[in-house]
């Protein structure tokens, strides 16, 4: 009886139930891909690797960049014992049971690698509680983190570690990765007879955002689904589907989070309005609340451009409105305008600085009372004690302006903290600042003359 397409299909078919991804993990530096700026020839990693002279060590960096393989990799190349522990699943219990385990490999003269994936998460008495075996040489602690170890943890533990930055994949080694997993007849997808164009990898490794396991498993995906229905050639509807609602790596709180709005606050501050909207647009498609960013904005108004154009500070808060009235993505849009607006605008952190150093100086200085003249008298008692005795009514003072006049405490001398900056509205301001300045010199001198 002669076989279907499906059925041809499925005898050729590699299925052990393990993902690609698994299978396909390097074993040694030839099947590895990325990273060369630690594994090339002559780079540290590389030496450590080679040379088996190993010491402890933090990988830090984005989701599946190989963190976990190098960690395997580095205990089979130096025949250590590789011990793996999930900071997430695990406690100060099974740091114990990794200790007695690497006790007992030590006593018969074998290393073990210990490998907390995930090491962020341990609080800092977890962290402690391994700290004496890593200095004892009970065993080599590699740890694996997404976040800022610098953040997350102990000093005691980063001075004994080395850190070693891994960096996201780029597209053509995502793509040599998707090569070897389509066309590997062992451990890929090499004997199922699966089509797949070059355009329709790139786009596999393009929505893959530099994790080489997301980009496996999507492949592993599309060679489940064609199966399922009987196609060795897999169509681009289908690719569109399996990569359709992949975001863009974003982590509220972590890292990405604070290095993208890091930088688009830098870009508005920069005036590069392009940047600018492209780390808006990347913080909305990786998940960002777009409120949270409105309230950044507004903070942007006040810090960086601040009187050199008030209109700044209106256009941002509008914006919030409009985002809180519209969601999203209507409301959006407002706040790409707000953004470029506050690029383009005059930048000046005069106020910024002033309001810094006013706050140092009032937490730095003694309670001093407020000058008689500038209080108010509304009883007969309060005027009797000189309460707003000689205060002079601006609006009553030629141009408005009382010249000479002290606001500051009696023995506190009148000090300048707001300098305008020679842009926007401030270069008026400051043309101004400067004409009171002068009347007040006029004024003083004068009264000294007379005296």
């Amino acid at each position: 009886m002669q076989k279907n397409k499906t059925d041809l299909f499925a005898d050729n078919q590699t299925n052990t139930g393990q993902p690609l991804a698994d299978r396909l993990r390097p074993t040694d530096l030839a099947t590895f891909h990325g990273q060369t700026h630690l594994l090339a020839k002559d780079k540290p990693l590389r030496i450590v690797i080679e040379s088996g002279n190993l010491h402890s060590m933090l990988f830090w960096g984005p989701p599946g960049t190989g963190k976990t393989t190098l960690a395997r990799m580095i205990a089979n190349n130096c025949g250590a014992q590789f011990i793996s522990i999930s900071a997430v699943l695990s406690g100060v219990k099974e740091i114990r049971a990794a200790v007695e385990q690497a006790k007992q490999t030590q006593s018969q003269g074998r290393q073990t690698v210990l490998f907390v994936d995930e090491v962020h998460r341990f609080n800092k008495s977890q962290q402690d509680a391994f700290l004496p075996y890593v200095e004892d040489g009970t065993f080599i602690f590699i740890g694996a983190t997404t976040e800022n170890p610098s953040f997350e943890l102990n000093n005691a533990l980063l001075s004994r570690s080395r850190v070693y930055v891994l960096k996201q994949l780029d597209v053509s080694e995502l793509l040599t990765i998707l090569e070897r997993g389509l066309h590997d007849k062992e451990l890929g997808l090499g004997n199922i007879g699966l089509h797949v164009t070059q355009e329709q990898l790139t786009q596999v490794a393009q929505s893959a955002d530099g994790d080489a396991r997301r980009a496996l498993n999507l492949l592993d995906i599309l060679a489940s689904l064609a199966q399922a229905e009987g196609n060795s050639d897999v169509t681009d509807q289908l690719v569109a589907e399996v990569i359709k609602g992949g975001v863009r790596r974003f982590d509220k709180g972590g890292e990405a989070f604070y290095d993208q709005i890091s930088a688009l606050h830098k870009s508005v501050r920069g005036s590069a309005v392009d940047a600018s909207l492209y780390w808006l647009a990347r913080m909305i498609d990786g998940g960002c609340d777009p409120l949270y960013i409105a309230r950044r904005v507004v903070r942007m108004a006040s810090e960086d451009i601040g009187n050199a154009d008030p209109r700044a500070l209106s256009i941002a808060l509008t914006a919030w409105d409009v985002l809180e009235r519209l969601g999203s993505p209507e409301g959006e849009l407002a706040l790409a305008q707000a953004v470029s607006y506050l690029a383009v605008a005059p930048k000046s952190n005069a106020v910024y600085k002033a309001f810094n150093k006013v706050m140092a100086d009032v937490k730095q200085s003694d309670s001093l009372e407020v000058p008689l003249h500038l209080r108010n008298a509304p009883t007969k008692l309060m005027s009797d004690l000189d309460y707003g005795k000689d205060y002079r009514y601006a609006h009553d003072e030629p141009d408005g302006y009382a010249a000479g006049e002290d606001y500051f405490p009696d023995n506190m001398a009148s000090t300048q903290y707001y300098y305008p900056v020679r842009r926007g509205l401030e270069d008026k301001i400051a043309e101004k600042l400067e004409r009171l300045s002068k009347a007040d010199a006029d004024y003083n001198n004068q009264n000294r003359n007379k005296s």
